[in-house]
């Protein structure tokens, strides 16, 4: 009954991809509709006039009048929904005023309609024409791009967001392998979307997914199609890795069956409009079970993961007159002058990790969390902090960001929901007793307690 099932889920999958269609501007089609009109065609659609297939119509107008519009336009257009179609106070009020009066379920039911902007109806009608969903993800990254500039759009992003939460409810995700004999589709979006380590050209992609030794998983919806939302790639190892050049070479390729650890080195979130929705920690644990099924004999289940926020923190440090490294150190890293020095490295080493690990246990935000990103995800995931690693990642962008550190981190099945309610119950770091040694020989380094 599973393989049917699965054999199923496989076959839908294939058939919403190959059916999907995503409403566009056509070759030869009547000219792109002005915000106005546009406008116009949202009060039509909200109104509920006309058939089930009317409705659809006037969605797909309004998605492909939208997709025609210039930038400028397009931030109009996002400014008339969130001005014209937000919540009625008087309604609010009144709505209010009979719950108090009555506190029955009749009355708070009429409480929330009135508290829910007529907006989020209309996103929810322009949802019903093919290709609709993935054309709001679109809308929204445009939105998203606008709203340091205009923040009075932020009640229509939250609308967005809460919508979107529904939608993209782990429920409908699928989880599919990625490999060599993907379609090309596919495997194209894997080149544009990697943000971790960049892949160069069809030969770099084909060394991260041809080898036995190596993995892709990635979540779509049966509504975007070939779109993928997040895609994670593992190296199959013996022992735990702490340099991604070597990992990227490849090379010896270790047999699936001899390996003992997998290593998550590229985590990608693929749609810019889906921000905030959450997908790498169902991701994270899903693939650990598929490869705990696939190979039981793995041990460890680690990333490889970079630090992009210690050398931006550890620079403040300095210009605030909060760090002292020692004068040669100092040179050292300014000049990246470790990267072809064994001596210089050995020297900066002790100083640098100490740093470092300060930085992951003890630098935080306003609310209390890891000041790093990339922390934040994966021990709110439930990971543990297992190993600082240097000189990992050489690259420009390793050197720029985390001066050449990686990280660890390690995702033991037994201990993910116990560590996941530590770190959100009390904002908890789990790590190594190796890493707090590192912590507690920067305290010398540090001219007072900073948290930030």
């Amino acid at each position: 009954m599973k393989m049917n099932m699965d054999f199923l889920e496989r076959l839908l999958s294939s058939v919403s991809r190959r059916a999907r269609h995503r409403p566009g501007r056509q070759p030869g089609r009547e000219a792109s509709p002005d915000v106005p009109q546009l406008a116009a065609a949202c009060d039509t659609l909200l109104t509920g006039s006309g058939g089930e297939a009317s409705q659809i119509l006037v969605a797909q107008r309004i998605l492909n009048g939208y997709d025609g519009l210039q930038a400028d336009d397009r931030r109009a257009f996002l400014a008339m929904l969130a001005e014209r179609h937000g919540a009625l106070p008087e309604a609010i009020h009144a709505a209010y005023a009979a719950y108090r009066e009555h506190e029955d379920e009749a009355s708070l039911q009429q409480l929330i309609e009135a508290c829910e902007p007529p907006r989020q109806e209309l996103l929810r009608r322009l949802n019903l024409c093919p290709g609709g969903t993935y054309e709001l993800v679109k809308m929204r990254a445009d939105l998203l791009g606008s709203l340091a500039d205009a923040p009075q759009l932020a009640a229509l992003d939250a609308d967005f967001a809460h919508l979107f939460a529904s939608w993209f409810n782990r429920g409908f995700l699928m989880l599919e392998s990625i490999d060599w004999n993907t379609p090309a589709a596919v495997l194209e979006k894997l080149i544009e979307y990697e943000a971790v380590h960049e892949i160069r050209d069809w030969s770099d992609l084909r060394r991260r997914l041809d080898p036995e030794d190596r993995r892709c998983y990635a979540f779509f919806h049966p509504a975007i199609g070939d779109e993928p939302l997040i895609f994670v790639e593992v190296a199959l190892c013996r022992g735990i890795p702490g340099n991604i050049q070597t990992l990227l070479a490849g090379g010896d390729e270790v047999a699936p069956e001899d390996a003992d650890t997998a290593v998550f080195y590229s985590i990608s979130n693929c749609q810019a409009g889906l921000k905030g929705i959450s997908f790498g920690n169902f991701l994270i644990k899903q693939v650990v079970q598929e490869l705990k099924r696939e190979l039981p004999e793995l041990d460890n289940f680690v990333t490889l993961s970079p630090v992009p926020g210690f050398a931006k923190w550890l620079e403040q440090r300095r210009e605030a007159g909060e760090c002292r490294l020692s004068p040669d150190n100092a040179a050292c890293l300014d000049e990246a002058g470790w990267c072809d020095d064994a001596a210089a490295r050995e020297a900066l080493e002790p100083e640098l990790l100490a740093l470092a690990a300060h930085y992951l246990c003890e630098a935080k935000q306003r609310h209390g969390l890891p000041r790093d990103p990339v922390a934040r995800f994966h021990l709110g995931n439930g990971a543990s902090l297992h190993r600082l690693n240097w000189p990992a990642d050489t690259s420009a962008k390793g050197c720029r960001q985390a001066h050449g550190l990686m990280v660890n981190y390690r995702y033991e099945p037994d201990r993910i929901e116990q560590n996941h309610e530590a770190f959100s119950r009390e904002g908890s770091v789990v790590c190594t007793s190796e890493i707090r040694r590192h912590a507690k020989r920067a305290q010398p380094l540090l001219a007072a307690p900073v948290d930030a």
